[in-house]
Formats: C-alpha cells, sequence, structure tokens
C-alpha cells in the first residue's frame, strides 16, 4: 500500500449506467481515491465488459446478480490484489445472497500482514416481509462470516448496510422505529457487531464523527424533498478491524453532485506502517 494517506471509497450506484451519465467517472478522476467499493451495480458482464471494465485507471472486480438489473457489487483499485473471492461461503447457506451479487472481496496480502478490502450489499427489507424475512437471514449468516474473518486477517467491509444504527443516524427516528432500516432488531445486530466486546468491529465513520447527525447521511428518499431537505438516513459505512480502524485519518460525505440517491463515503487512511 502506498505511504500516502489511502482514500477508500464507499458508493451505492443505483445503477452503474445511470451513475455514470451523471459524471461518475469525471468526479472519481477528480478526487483520485485509490479504491472504491460500489454496490447495485445493476448490471452483468455484459453490461460492464468494454465499457466498465475499467474507470479512472482502476480495474473494477465484480459479483453480478444472477437477475438482470439488480443488486451486484464491484471493487476497483489501482493495486492489483493478491487474490479475489466472489461471494460469501462455501456452503448451501450463502446460495440465495450469492445468486444476487452481494460480497467480493479482494485481499492484499504481504508477508508480514493479512489484509482484505470487502464490498458488501446487505439486503433491504423495505419492500415487505418477505424481503425483511431475507435480510434477517443473511444478518444471520454473514455475522458468523465477518467474526471468522475477523480471527484470520485485518480488512475493511464497505457498503450499503442498508440499517440506520443510531437515532442520530436518521432525520426522523421516531417515525421510524417500525420501519426496515431502523427495527430494533436490526440495530440490535449492529450493537453486537460494534461491541468492543463482542463483535468488535469498528463504524470508522463514527470513530472519527461520534457526534454528527444532519451532516452523516448517505441516503435520501426519492419521495417528497427528501434531499433538498436533508431528510436522509446513514446507511453506507466503513466497518473494520481495530487495527485498520485505528489509521482513519479523515472522512467526507460528498454532495456537490449527485451519481445515485446515496452520496460516496471515502475515508482515509494512513497505512504507511501498515
Amino acid at each position: 500500500m502506498s505511504t500516502s494517506l489511502f482514500k477508500l471509497t464507499s458508493l451505492n450506484l443505483n445503477g452503474i449506467r445511470s451513475a455514470s451519465s451523471k459524471g461518475l467517472a469525471a468526479w472519481i478522476e477528480k478526487s483520485q481515491p485509490h479504491c472504491i467499493c460500489v454496490q447495485e451495480v445493476k448490471a452483468q458482464y455484459d453490461d460492464v465488459k468494454d465499457k466498465f471494465e475499467e474507470i479512472a485507471g482502476m480495474k473494477g472486480y465484480f459479483h453480478f446478480a444472477e437477475k438482470k438489473g439488480y443488486s451486484g457489487v464491484g471493487i476497483y483499485t489501482k493495486e492489483t490484489p493478491t487474490e479475489v473471492i466472489v461471494g460469501i461461503g462455501n456452503t448451501p447457506a450463502f446460495d440465495e445472497f450469492n445468486a444476487e451479487g452481494r460480497y467480493v472481496e479482494l485481499r492484499f496480502d504481504t508477508p508480514s500482514r493479512k489484509f482484505s478490502i470487502i464490498s458488501c450489499y446487505y439486503p433491504s427489507g423495505s419492500s415487505g416481509e418477505e424481503r425483511q424475512q431475507a435480510k434477517f437471514r443473511f444478518l444471520a449468516l454473514i455475522y458468523p462470516h465477518l467474526m471468522q474473518l475477523k480471527t484470520e486477517r485485518e480488512f475493511i467491509l464497505c457498503g450499503d448496510i442498508n440499517i440506520a444504527h443510531q437515532e442520530a443516524d436518521l432525520k426522523n427516528y421516531k417515525g421510524n422505529k417500525k420501519n426496515s432500516g431502523f427495527l430494533p432488531e436490526e440495530r440490535a445486530w449492529m450493537s453486537q457487531l460494534l461491541h468492543p466486546e463482542v463483535g468488535g468491529l469498528c463504524d470508522v465513520y463514527r470513530k472519527l464523527q461520534p457526534n454528527t447527525s444532519d451532516d452523516c447521511y448517505t441516503w435520501w428518499s426519492s419521495r417528497g424533498q427528501a434531499y433538498a431537505n436533508n431528510v436522509g438516513w446513514r446507511l453506507d459505512y466503513h466497518l473494520a478491524t481495530p487495527k485498520v480502524a485505528a489509521l482513519a485519518k479523515h472522512e467526507e460525505i460528498y454532495k456537490t453532485e449527485r451519481f445515485s440517491d446515496h452520496a460516496p463515503m471515502t475515508i482515509s487512511y494512513d497505512f504507511s506502517g501498515f
């Protein structure tokens, strides 16, 4: 990894073709992240081939959904990974989510350390009870996967988690306590994941900005004037092992231009001694 600050961006594209038509590549060229994790690519390999395989000099690695125009994740990077992991786990329990294209992991290992960057798109349960139950199944599966990974290597998981953890993470918390994304069970899952003595992972944005509310949102509904009135949610995260989280120096949620209904979130890490 470079000796300068390593800029890592996470962005739910809400469609790579749509985001690209709104100036995504020009912004990446200008902002110069070292690596960008994307979710909701909403494309298949044939759509990406020769068009979006590279952006701003970065090569993309993807996990596409089987269903056309649905889900899909990717990671664009300037550095060549030592290994690429597409999909979660090798057990049938993950099959339904691997078919949806929700997880790609790039490993950047050296003789002295093991380190991964992951792009992950958690299911949304907002369309109804069936998808909410799928979301709960995913949470139940991804938790032990991350706990096992934590015993083997350092990592940063970037993604649209589709959960606002605390009241500060959404504008209308009082009215959303029974809605997907802010359900007590979802928030409890996040609390367990982030508890120092339980899950032990770090919410890197909150490490750097423990008290923000209105400034922290990364997603706005298309209904009404949600964006204009900043009626938002914080759904996009960097979740990291403590050693890596301690290297985080600066965060930015970019809102000057809009490529998606989500805003890009960039965190810069000092990997000079890592």
